[in-house]
């Protein structure tokens, strides 16, 4: 197969921990064409979706005492070619969040890939439904209470009314911009100026889980069925669990209460075309659904002794062929 990764600058990327480097090394230990190109380089000609990419030669990395091992100079790439997207058999729409402007487009340009020539993961129109917080809540009874707003006063009545809070901007990543706001707070109104650009943009505000002090659990998905789970464990001083501020990966169970939640939100994601997800857990309620470019992948190699990444590739080798 021939395969591509819209993913960001590649030399900006972590190969110990970038679940986009796990599946394209896993694509290319199974022998198929491995390409990458950003979402920059997408256009549309002639009706068709192009892009620039080029090939891409990695070396893959090594367990090591507790965390994987990368070279140096882990990869290498070819000359860059200008082609229909049709060429290929699947591409990863890998690109991390903001989902901005830029974002927006380059989902509209993956729009104009025949799906009966190439697979697209994850599907661009669900990806431009499945804003990865508000997402969430339609699956009622799997979620804590939340609202979604701009207002002050509406926000100051939930919090006076449930307690301790989590503001969450609606197109973050990796736990950027996430407050902690408790009743009383005197930061409240600057908090809220922040949070909402002056009550330009409405934000997430959830109830606080105090489990979060136990974990965030990041449960993988393929096809709608959970595959690896890994938690994910605040450390020092502050509150989140995420691995980009600095949260420790545990090894952890899926258990009969996120197997619940997985069968409850696995066939609207099957449904919407959301392929490969990243579904967010604090003490048996789901948080987010991440949808753009999960990660964990490596993290749960790791600590499960499994290789997530070619059960990912293996899949699209069956949808492929099936298509």
């Amino acid at each position: 197969m021939k395969l591509a990764f819209i993913i960001d600058p590649i030399d900006r990327l972590d190969p110990t921990h970038d679940s986009s480097v796990a599946m394209m090394e896993a694509a290319q230990l199974l022998g198929h064409e491995v390409w990458i190109t950003q979402a920059s380089d997408l256009s549309i000609v002639e009706g068709k979706a192009w892009a620039k990419r080029q090939r891409v030669t990695l070396t893959p990395v090594k367990l090591g005492e507790n965390r994987w091992i990368a070279v140096p100079d882990w990869f290498t790439l070819g000359e860059t070619v200008f082609a229909p997207i049709e060429e290929l058999d699947a591409i990863f729409m890998r690109t991390d969040p903001p989902v901005d402007t830029a974002y927006l487009y380059a989902t509209y340009i993956l729009d104009y890939v025949d799906p009966t020539k190439t697979l697209v993961l994850n599907n661009p129109q669900g990806i431009r439904a499945a804003n990865e917080k508000i997402y969430a809540l339609q699956f009622t009874g799997a979620i804590p209470t939340t609202i979604v707003t701009q207002d002050k006063a509406v926000i100051r009545d939930f919090l006076d009314k449930h307690g301790a809070v989590v503001l969450k901007p609606l197109g973050g990543k990796g736990g950027e911009g996430i407050l902690f706001l408790e009743p009383g707070d005197r930061n409240f109104n600057s908090l809220l100026e922040i949070s909402t650009l002056q009550g330009r943009l409405p934000i997430m505000v959830q109830t606080y889980l105090p489990d979060a002090k136990l974990g965030d659990k990041r449960i993988l998905m393929l096809n709608g069925e959970p595959i690896g789970a890994v938690n994910r464990v605040p450390t020092g001083s502050d509150f989140r669990g995420n691995m980009a501020v600095g949260g420790r990966a545990d090894a952890v169970d899926i258990t009969d209460r996120d197997r619940q939640i997985c069968a409850q939100v696995g066939p609207k994601l099957k449904q919407d075309g959301l392929y490969f997800v990243g579904l967010d857990v604090i003490g048996g309620m789901m948080t987010e659904v991440n949808v753009t470019s999960p990660t964990g992948i490596r993290e749960i190699d790791r600590l499960s002794s499994v290789t997530l990444g070619k059960q990912v590739i293996q899949w699209v080798e069956q949808r492929t062929t099936s298509v």
